[in-house]
């Protein structure tokens, strides 16, 4: 009878906490530690759930004398697969056709470097490869923003060059961002404030005319930062807002840690104040862009384009042909138009 109350009990805390992990938003707990891990990786936690269920199954088929026990784990595990399966299908596995390009519209490339792994000409061959219009590349130095642009120039593509260092120690703490020329000037806007540990970058154009653009790069979840990564994503929130708002960079944060909720679909979130994620809007909000070393249904959709609903996505999609240029991140590209 013990036997039985034991593993009643260890069933119903197993159920309870894969619950908690597939479905953090109807508990409020999508920030928690352990949980704002687990749940930026869904589709890997869903593949290692599966993993688990054959290995119970089979050991439920060899061991008589535990087999409900093993069978009922094996079965929660199974739900536990389906429930996050269920979500990503509604964030998109991934759609990469772009229609045409208009001349009305616009694109707009993020890519964490890594420090400036890449290297000044890989990322500018993408800059060409994709006529990014605006470029947001975090943990990227200005002296390689500068070098990426000289080489965009050559190619008949100028653009002036932004960038923001916490210190010059570590190029993680660097972020930059190239606009085109045909977007005008622009003016940093230090007023807001900024993200706590990695830089962010908030920038206005000079004449009042055209989007502002932020590069934003909040610090990762991580044991010991996990306050300074609440904190940034509020302050993410908070400058997301207005007419006219272009945002992307490294957000070290997926769905499940947006606050704007979608009505129709739930709990899960669309974005941060009054802007939307274009990962999202497009069906590709479920491809890992970290790290490159898994595949890309695998990994964790943390880098990201928003805007506020007065842009239109036209289309995004995760770049993968980047692998192996050195960073740990795969860029993302997007194509907007201004209404």
């Amino acid at each position: 009878m013990i036997r039985r109350i034991l593993a009643a009990v260890i069933i119903v805390g197993v159920a309870a906490a894969l619950l908690v992990i597939a479905w953090p938003g109807l508990f409020g707990v999508a920030e928690a530690p352990v949980i704002a891990q687990l749940v930026s990786v869904r589709a890997l936690s869903s593949a290692l759930a599966i993993g688990a269920a054959f290995t119970l199954a089979l050991l439920a088929m060899l061991w008589a004398a535990a087999r409900r026990f093993l069978a009922a784990l094996a079965l929660l595990a199974v739900l536990f697969a389906g429930i996050n399966v269920a979500v990503l299908s509604t964030r998109g596995f991934g759609d990469e056709s772009f229609p045409t390009r208009a001349p009305a519209e616009l694109a707009v490339l993020s890519w964490n470097t890594l420090g400036d792994a890449p290297g000044a000409e890989r990322i500018a061959e993408l800059v060409i490869a994709e006529q990014a219009d605006i470029v947001v590349l975090p943990e990227t130095s200005q002296d390689t923003a500068v070098a990426v642009a000289e080489l965009t120039r050559a190619q008949g593509r100028p653009m002036w060059v932004y960038s923001i260092a916490f210190d010059y120690v570590a190029k993680a703490r660097s972020t930059s961002v190239l606009i085109s020329v045909d977007l005008g000037e622009h003016v940093v806007d230090d007023s807001l404030g900024n993200t706590s540990v990695l830089p962010s970058i908030v920038l206005r154009p000079v004449d009042g005319t055209g989007p502002t653009i932020i590069g934003v790069h909040p610090v990762a979840p991580i044991p010991g930062e996990l306050d300074n990564w609440r904190t940034d994503l509020r302050w993410v929130e908070s400058v997301c807002r207005g007419e006219q708002v272009i945002l992307a960079g490294d957000l070290n944060a997926t769905a499940d840690h947006f606050r704007v909720v979608d009505p129709e679909a739930g709990v899960a979130g669309l974005g941060f104040g009054d802007c939307r994620n274009a990962g999202l809007l497009t069906g590709n909000g479920a491809v890992g862009t970290w790290p490159t070393r898994l595949p890309p249904l695998l990994g964790a959709p943390i880098d990201h384009v928003f805007v506020t609903p007065d842009i239109t996505v036209t289309g995004m999609r995760v770049i993968t042909t980047e692998d192996g240029s050195g960073s740990d991140h795969r860029p993302v590209v997007a194509r907007l138009i201004l209404e």
